[in-house]
């Protein structure tokens, strides 16, 4: 048996069309599903809505798709130990990659990182419970969505939902920030053992689903907040020491960049060159391009993303034994380039998410969800005002999940704009209407 292709519940296909592969038809699951499609009405950056032009985590889930998948095909080119196939996680099929690349960020709920936040500070203080967004996504892929003939989510190959698995922990564990659910890490759990995979360590291909995020989001997203007149390219804020110290204290306090050994360098130094280097490329590109804005942010967007990609190599991981998917350069890993991507990642976050505009949006997001799980939280009342097919689903998988996990899960899948619908509903001076179909 394959096992790389195995599914947790449909072992013999029975459920599923015989002239395809089984990536194929996890591709067709995926971009068939509610959820999938919910993605286009939930903020990346900018809301859902603010305009044509910004993307959307469909967008961004798509964009990711493309790099990933290209990326693997290079890597399975450049890579000879890969031909082999001693291991089913140390393989790269750019299929597997380009499907968890587009499940990615199905369990982001409306309204960005904030609905994430929002969510997970309300179960943990009213019900000891834990909301995250990768967890989330295999709630949904496993549990939550629904397709003809199964009861079981998409039941997607173990390739793929490993190839989504970038934090291998059970979330429940004490002090886990990030990870799966109990109820699905069974099965994930499960699946690991099978593949004989080693404690802590994820795929190769979820590693660059992971990196290939990282690399649209330092990319995509700058080109957004200069598109929207967030990021000004000019020396009045790239030299600005507040931008400079705001930068390297949002590094400071991101646990996950000690692995960035930022010790080992001047940080002051390297944001500042970093910023100042980002600032005269977009120069020179502005005169190459006819001193045009929107030639200049998709060139400049296209040459970095280049950059980071052509840098995308894989290496021996000493401290594991396992191996890693990272930027290489001279048959070692690239820390430089590494800290490059962070400083640009916190760029956009310093200037798109930290502005005061975006906050005051963050405030409103915050009040909404907050507002809509009291008025869903109580069962005998809730029970009331949510959608029957969600209480029949409820009813006959109870023992699976309580009531305010089942209230957090429709929460979470509402669009932007959907959330602000039902607020607006109970607690708006609007009139509603009976004929509306949610």
């Amino acid at each position: 048996m394959n096992v790389r292709k195995m599914r947790l519940f449909d072992f013999e296909n029975i459920h599923s069309s015989e002239d395809r592969d089984e990536y194929e038809k996890d591709y067709a699951r995926l971009i068939q599903s509610p959820a999938f499609r919910r993605l286009q009405g939930k903020s990346q950056v900018f809301g859902a809505g603010s305009g044509d032009y910004y993307r959307t985590r469909l967008t961004h889930s798509l964009e990711v798709s493309q790099i990933a998948r290209e990326v693997a095909r290079k890597l399975v080119k450049t890579n000879p130990f890969l031909a082999k196939r001693e291991h089913p996680g140390l393989m790269m099929d750019p299929e597997v990659v380009e499907c968890a690349s587009l499940a990615h960020d199905l369990g982001h709920p409306p309204f960005g990182h904030k609905g994430e936040e929002v969510l997970n500070e309300i179960l943990l203080e009213e019900c000891g419970l834990k909301y995250e967004g990768n967890a989330q996504n295999f709630r949904i892929l496993m549990f939550l969505e629904k397709r003809a003939g199964s009861d079981s989510g998409l039941d997607l190959t173990a390739a793929v939902l490993l190839a989504i698995n970038k934090y291998p922990y059970c979330l429940d564990d004490p002090g886990r920030l990030k990870g799966v659910y109990g109820m699905e890490w069974e099965g994930i759990s499960s699946l690991r053992n099978a593949w004989g995979m080693p404690e802590g360590c994820a795929t190769l291909e979820a590693q660059l689903m992971d990196l290939c995020d990282d690399i649209a989001y330092s990319t995509h997203d700058i080109e957004d907040g200069i598109r929207a007149g967030k990021i000004q390219m000019n020396p009045s804020l790239f030299e600005d020491d507040r931008l400079v110290a705001n930068v390297m204290q949002e590094i400071i306090d991101d646990p996950g960049n000690a692995v960035m050994h930022w010790e080992q360098v001047d940080m002051k130094q390297m944001v500042k060159q970093a910023l100042l280097h980002y600032l005269q490329q977009w120069e020179s590109i502005y005169v190459e391009c006819g001193r045009e804005p929107s030639r200049t942010r998709r060139e400049m967007k296209a040459r970095w993303v280049r950059k980071f990609v052509s840098g995308v190599g894989i290496i021996d991981d000493p401290v594991t034994g396992w191996k890693r998917v990272t930027f290489i350069r001279d048959g070692v890993q690239d820390l430089e380039l590494l800290r490059t991507m962070e400083i640009l990642k916190k760029l956009a976050w310093v200037t798109l998410i930290k502005d005061f505009r975006v906050q005051r949006l963050h405030k409103r997001s915050e009040i909404m969800i907050k507002r809509l799980w009291d008025s869903f939280k109580v069962q005998d009342t809730g029970r009331l005002i949510i959608p029957p097919d969600w209480l029949e689903s409820y009813e006959r998988q109870r023992s699976k999940w309580p009531w305010e996990r089942m209230v957090a899960d429709y929460i979470a899948g509402m669009t932007d704009a959907y959330a602000e619908k039902v607020y607006a509903e109970f607690y708006a001076s609007r009139s509603g209407s009976i004929y509306e179909r949610d």
